[in-house]
């Protein structure tokens, strides 16, 4: 990599338009009265608790309300080490606290079901509504359950689990693999892109692999993808040979590898061939979060198409898309990415709520893995805004050299883990 990975991560957390605001006030406890306008933000992940903290920080006379339909955001980030028996459902859960307490941000726990971009109002499924000057959407994704024969929300829920959106199916998808026999045949289905978190799935399956290796050394991991390569592919597979060899089986697009059934009945999976797993975990392929669809912000994709210098939706104005809905470019769907945009599209609504014009972004991501919980790789990319869209800087970033210190890079993932974490939901 051509930057020291431990000053990568002292200087990249804060970055991403909050240096261009930086003289702001950054009083925390402004008085709600003589606010110059309201921004409503929707989704309490990455992206959107984010956008509600920069917000008020950048101009604490703008009004901030977050909804979000949980009471507590448990983080996608990490849940696979839950699934390995390395963490606990409450190591990555986070609270709403800090924002209300230290930065008078209106924190409302609710479901929204509608959205009137016209008159700039929102409708809770309890009956509240909220009128807005801007809207920050970040809702996440759904899923295209439809994609795979036999696949549902239901069978997702109680026998083959995604738990592709930490909480309750990661849970289920840890007790699965708990009561798995050793000898038994874990099977997973990795979707075709875009979808979030690329390196998400290898992981996983490194990570179930450490748990097997340590608990269940007679069984098998077989991967069934959609497509022909995957993320740090390279990187991930040195790791399986050194680390579990024999252990983990992965099967291409281009080998019969995409899944199209699944029998829940029997544990079934149909691709070139029928394949019976004693643990099966179907990630289907993704699009938009719901409340993005219904209001008319996707596009024939199913994402939300954005400028990318705001974040603006392209389709309804006074409406902002960041995370993993928007189509945000060269950045993928992942946590890092959510939280630069939305640093980004906080500096922009600041700017343009004042008249001004919104600031000349520039983005990082750094996406790291784990192999195993003492072994890390990691990728990093730096990019800028160039003639309208977002685009890689060349020369900037990179991945683990192979002969790297995984232990030393394992430390990193925890201290990246820790430091957003900190400054999105802590502080």
């Amino acid at each position: 990599m051509t930057m020291n990975r431990r000053n990568f991560l002292k200087t990249s957390i804060g970055v991403a338009g909050a240096a261009s605001l930086s003289a702001c006030s950054m009083n925390k406890m402004a008085s709600h009265s003589g606010r110059k306008a309201h921004v409503v933000v929707v989704g309490g992940g990455f992206g959107g608790a984010t956008a509600a903290k920069y917000i008020r920080q950048f101009d604490p006379n703008i009004a901030v309300t977050l909804i979000d339909a949980h009471a507590n955001h448990v983080t996608c980030p990490f849940s696979n080490l839950v699934l390995a028996g390395e963490k606990t459902m409450a190591d990555i859960t986070m609270n709403f606290d800090s924002l209300r307490s230290q930065h008078d941000v209106n924190v409302v726990q609710g479901l929204v079901t509608e959205i009137d971009g016209v008159n700039r109002k929102l409708k809770l499924a309890d009956g509240q509504t909220f009128t807005y000057d801007r809207l920050v959407l970040s809702p996440g994704i759904d899923f295209k359950y439809e994609a795979i024969e036999g696949y549902s929300a239901k069978v997702a829920a109680n026998q083959m689990p995604h738990a592709w959106q930490a909480g309750s199916q990661t849970e289920l998808l840890r007790r699965q693999l708990e009561a798995m026999p050793d000898g038994g045949l874990f099977i997973m289905s990795a979707p075709a892109n875009p979808f979030r978190c690329p390196p998400g799935p290898y992981e996983r399956a490194s990570l179930v692999a450490s748990y097997f290796k340590k608990h269940k050394p007679k069984s098998k991991i077989l991967i069934l993808d959609a497509k022909s390569k995957f993320a740090k592919q390279g990187l991930f597979e040195a790791g399986w040979q050194s680390e579990y060899p024999g252990m983990i089986e992965w099967v291409s697009m281009d080998m019969g590898g995409a899944v199209n059934q699944v029998d829940p009945a029997m544990m079934t999976v149909t691709a070139a061939d029928v394949h019976k797993g004693n643990v099966v975990n179907i990630i289907p392929p993704q699009k938009a979060g719901k409340i993005a669809f219904d209001s008319g912000l996707t596009d024939q994709t199913g994402w939300c198409p954005v400028n990318q210098k705001t974040y603006e939706s392209s389709l309804v104005p006074n409406i902002h898309v960041v995370g993993d809905s928007s189509i945000a470019g060269p950045l993928p769907k992942s946590g890092y990415s959510a939280n630069s945009e939305a640093k980004i599209c906080a500096a922009a609504i600041v700017a343009l709520v004042n008249g001004r014009s919104a600031p000349e972004p520039s983005w990082v991501n750094t996406c790291y893995s784990l192999v195993a919980p003492d072994y890390g790789i990691s990728v990093a990319s730096v990019y800028k805004y160039e003639e309208g869209k977002t685009v890689s800087v060349k020369g900037a970033g990179g991945v683990s050299p192979k002969n790297g210190n995984k232990r030393l890079e394992a430390v990193y993932a925890q201290g990246w883990y820790d430091s957003i974490t900190q400054d999105i939901w802590k502080s």
